[in-house]
């Protein structure tokens, strides 16, 4: 691909991401299709983002497959990682060669390595002087990010943290609100995913699949879907029935 078709695939996805922005969206859900991008324009392999609360504890909201999200939350329960000592510092990390890192993260490298990962990079998302969470990019080969790269992904940072503070000017007394309930929406769904798991017999990937797939062909935020799915008795008959042909539609 030409320098010129790179670029004007980067400004569509930006365009699109902003696009959402300024209708009425889903947290969870572009915050999802946002580290889908990370994947189709930088050279990486896998990207989630990691949230933190009001506690400064960081939580899971997206990821682009089902070993990232078990790598990012290996990363939070042994404390070591690049999306950590990001968050901490609100630096880029930028790691070629995961294996030269062995003794600053030993844990995390041997489970990313086990995993396939060869690199990984990670830039802050940060508002009103906070520093709200991660963007990890995740390679399997050995390499840097390229200037560019790493532009465009500090881009997409920027537009997770537009996506969370939504229309609120970024001071912090805005700034906590709306990521209590980002990560509330975030637990809700999680819930959902757990569920479906149970009743359908599917793998958690395979049941997100499913929730977003209906949450679009019905016209709902995927958050009110997991939610009607978990609270509401009445109409859950309807929407389980609804991803249950959904699954069989797709074996």
């Amino acid at each position: 691909m030409t320098q010129s078709g790179r670029e004007r695939r980067v400004l569509e996805a930006v365009v699109s991401l902003v696009d959402s922005l300024l209708d009425d969206y889903d947290v969870v859900e572009l915050l999802n299709q946002l580290t889908e991008r990370c994947t189709q324009l930088l050279d990486v392999s896998s990207a989630g983002l990691l949230l933190a609360d009001t506690r400064s504890r960081l939580h899971l909201m997206a990821a682009t497959s089902g070993k990232t999200r078990d790598l990012e939350l290996f990363q939070l329960q042994s404390e070591q990682g690049p999306c950590l000592d990001c968050y901490a510092t609100g630096a880029p990390v930028s790691v070629a060669d995961l294996h030269a890192e062995a003794a600053r993260w030993p844990q995390f490298v041997a489970a990313a390595t086990e995993a396939e990962f060869a690199s990984v990079h990670a830039v802050p998302m940060r508002a009103a002087g906070m520093v709200l969470g991660a963007l990890g990019l995740f390679g399997s080969t050995v390499g840097e990010l390229n200037p560019e790269d790493l532009l465009v992904g500090q881009t997409l940072a920027h537009v997770a943290t537009v996506t969370i503070l939504q229309e609120h000017a970024p001071t912090q007394d805005a700034v906590l609100p709306r990521l209590r309930e980002a990560l509330t929406s975030q637990v809700v769904v999680e819930q959902a995913k757990g569920f479906l798991r149970a009743r359908l017999g599917v793998s958690t990937d395979a049941a997100f699949g499913l929730l977003r797939t209906y949450a679009r062909a019905h016209d709902l935020h995927l958050s009110e879907l997991a939610r009607r799915l978990i609270s509401d008795r009445e109409p859950r008959a309807a929407i389980v029935a609804g991803l249950s042909e959904l699954a069989a539609q797709q074996r």
